[in-house]
């Protein structure tokens, strides 16, 4: 069946952030540091997705929890990348994530809970995720979860939207992404580690991932694409097999590379490119988010300079694998 364009998408962030990031020659723990620089911004796996697709100009609806204390960074973000905003606003404050930034380039993360969420603020947002389905074809759930939404029923949200003929791209990890599986997504993004997690065994080559990526496909994935840092990026499309291999960029920061990776393999399907073009034109994408600080398409012509760099190989599938 032929693939039909479309520009319509939606963004799911459960549990959003306000990313506080700190700049520092040298973080002295158990003891004071001093930070030269600090930015504060609205972030998330899903709210990023949402502002690259928006760059590449898809019509974003995005949507989740948003705590109640606290949104208005979220909401000036959404009006100035031009989303719809149906967030739930809820109870509580949105929660702060820290970035400490050291001069030699080394980052430690201090990551906090989220909101807890209610009963009826669920039975809110799922109204407003059944009347998106309505009209809208594919969906990304991106990130953690709050409290309040266990697993299960982040699953069975995938469920019901893949009964209803979505196209649902998940991206998460631990216990979400592992239950998430069981409702079968069209799209799954680990990287290599999430992966390793995933299996429960250290992945060190490409054919360990090979077979684990296998492994996922055989619980009925569609899409299986597994993020390894500069080595590229694997596809598992049903029994096609390709793998990219970026140009060697000059790194700046690795936030949201992953995120703008999603973003790019949503694009092209919406646009219904070739796999070879989609997995060129996402790596690529991804490559360029490296370089700079922040997510988003800041540099066309570099972005196709660094797509005429990018290889794209199909590999055999491997018959090694386990498939129960």
């Amino acid at each position: 069946m032929q693939s039909i364009k479309t520009s319509k998408v939606v963004t799911v962030t459960l549990n959003p952030a306000l990313d506080l990031t700190g700049s520092l020659s040298e973080l002295n723990a158990g003891s004071v540091s001093l930070v030269s620089q600090s930015n504060l911004h609205a972030a998330g796996k899903g709210v990023n997705v949402a502002k690259v697709l928006s760059d590449l100009g898809a019509q974003v609806t995005v949507t989740g929890f948003l705590g109640k204390e606290n949104p208005e960074l979220f909401h000036q973000l959404f009006s100035q990348i031009n989303v719809t905003d149906e967030f739930i606003e809820v109870e509580g404050a949105t929660r702060i994530n820290v970035k400490l930034v050291e001069e030699n380039g080394r980052v430690s993360d201090i990551n906090f809970p989220g909101v807890q969420v209610s009963t009826e603020e669920i039975e809110r947002f799922e109204r407003v995720l059944f009347r998106l389905a309505e009209d809208h074809d594919y969906f990304v759930i991106a990130g953690s979860l709050p409290g309040g939404v266990s697993p299960e029923l982040c699953a069975s949200w995938i469920k019901t939207l893949r009964q209803r003929g979505k196209k649902v791209l998940f991206d998460s990890s631990n216990s979400a992404l592992a239950t998430g599986i069981s409702a079968q997504p069209w799209l799954v993004k680990p990287n290599d580690e999430e992966l390793a997690d995933l299996v429960g065994q250290e992945l060190s080559t490409f054919e360990q991932c090979q077979r684990a990526a296998q492994a996922l496909s055989s619980k009925g994935i569609d899409n299986v694409v597994v993020s390894m840092g500069a080595e590229g990026v694997m596809w598992l499309n049903q029994d096609q097999l390709l793998r990219s291999a970026p140009p060697r960029m000059n790194v700046v920061s690795t936030v949201g590379a992953g995120d703008t990776l999603v973003a790019g393999l949503c694009w092209g399907h919406m646009q219904a490119m070739p796999n070879n073009e989609i997995l060129r034109f996402a790596t690529a994408l991804s490559a360029l988010a490296v370089s700079q600080v922040g997510v988003g398409l800041t540099n066309q012509e570099e972005l196709d300079a660094i797509k005429l760099k990018t290889q794209i190989t199909q590999v055999c599938p491997s018959t090694d694998v386990e498939t129960n």
